[in-house]
């Protein structure tokens, strides 16, 4: 009798991959961490250091090394990808556009490693990812252990060098109309001036910084920070200088809303939002990526006036990233901090080497 039935069917394996990445200074010490399994079943756990790279190379990091160990694996397989990295996971879905050209890159790499057309990407919360992120973590800790020390005890011995830091005082504009309600007030919003509870809290932190003397105001260019400013040079003479690099983030067609609104209308995206800090809010722009924007201006001031006391009149997401730069956390610290209407933050820089120190936070007078 006939034994052959003709070829046999042979089933495509299918992984699933979790992978992570991190970076502690964004850009500064960075690691991924990934994971591929099959079945419920673990087959591979990878993780390593890359030096010093910015949150977003770690993250695809861990996607090309995931896809690399599935590949060799089986070419042939199907793979689900899960990251709670909104903005990797999207760009290689090819819903967002990838305009910096290092991501660019990172993107081409991980498409070329395994057809794309066997690739599902899907978002998944933080913590879904916790083996991924342990595994990053993992890698990290051995790497920037030793570095911390060094970086602490240095810390610690500049503060009583005789070199004099740029001193650094960042103020959060007064209340506006939509300041009681926490309503999202960007860049591109509706542009409010202060209302009259926001000048006197503008010429109360006008008392509290003249005596620190600060010689030079620097003022974002948005009509509440314009406002605050012009309170402020009543007690303190300044001439003010408008700067783009401390204006708000964007916030998109969230601007004007209260986040029980967002969170009503657009429960996805506030729900994208708060678990992962580069997602781009209401369209606008991430609170990562104005925490970039902040350490960028802060070092630019150090350079451009060593040794010098700066006022800067600026808003509450700029001063939250200026704080995660100081205490180089990871950028999901922005989310646990938050700044007073009127308050000073104060940050020192040595501008020797750059080095950052945090000396106050949301500073109000005494009312």
């Amino acid at each position: 009798m006939p034994t052959d039935f003709g070829p046999h069917l042979v089933m495509a394996r299918h992984f699933t991959i979790t992978a992570d990445g991190g970076s502690r200074g964004n850009p500064g010490p960075a690691a991924y961490g990934a994971v591929v399994s099959e079945d419920g079943k673990i087959l591979k756990e990878l993780f390593q250091s890359i030096g010093i790279a910015s949150n977003n190379v770690a993250e695809y990091s861990g996607l090309i090394a995931g896809l690399e160990a599935a590949h060799a694996l089986d070419p042939e397989a199907t793979i689900d990808v899960k990251m709670d990295s909104k903005l990797v996971v999207e760009q290689m879905s090819g819903r967002w556009q990838i305009k910096h050209p290092d991501m660019r890159e990172l993107a081409k790499k991980a498409r070329s490693i395994h057809p794309i057309s066997l690739i599902t990407f899907t978002w998944i919360p933080r913590d879904l990812n916790s083996h991924a992120d342990r595994l990053a973590n993992k890698a990290l800790d051995g790497e920037v252990a030793e570095t911390k020390y060094v970086q602490k005890n240095f810390l610690h011995s500049r503060m009583f060098s005789s070199e004099v830091p740029t001193t650094i005082f960042l103020i959060r504009h007064g209340e506006t109309p939509l300041t009681p309600e926490r309503r999202f007030s960007g860049s591109d919003g509706s542009n409010p001036g202060l209302t009259e509870r926001g000048r006197e809290q503008a010429r109360a932190v006008a008392a509290l910084l003249a005596p620190r003397d600060p010689k030079v105001l620097l003022v974002s260019p948005l009509q509440r920070t314009r406002d605050t400013a012009e309170e402020i040079m009543k007690i303190v003479p300044l001439v003010p200088i408008i700067d783009e690099d401390f204006k708000e983030a964007s916030f998109g067609k969230w601007d004007g809303l209260t986040p029980i609104q967002v969170e009503e209308q657009f429960p996805e995206e506030f729900k994208a939002w708060v678990a992962d800090p580069w997602y781009r809010q209401g369209g606008g722009e991430s609170y990562a990526a104005t925490s970039e924007r902040a350490g960028s201006a802060l070092r630019r001031i150090a350079a451009q006036y060593p040794g010098e006391k700066v006022a800067v009149v600026t808003h509450n997401v700029v001063i939250k990233g200026a704080v995660c730069v100081a205490l180089d956390t990871p950028i999901e610290s922005i989310f646990h901090v938050d700044i007073s209407p009127c308050s000073i933050t104060t940050i020192k820089i040595w501008p020797s080497d750059g080095l950052i120190a945090l000396f106050s936070m949301s500073e109000q007078p005494i009312q």
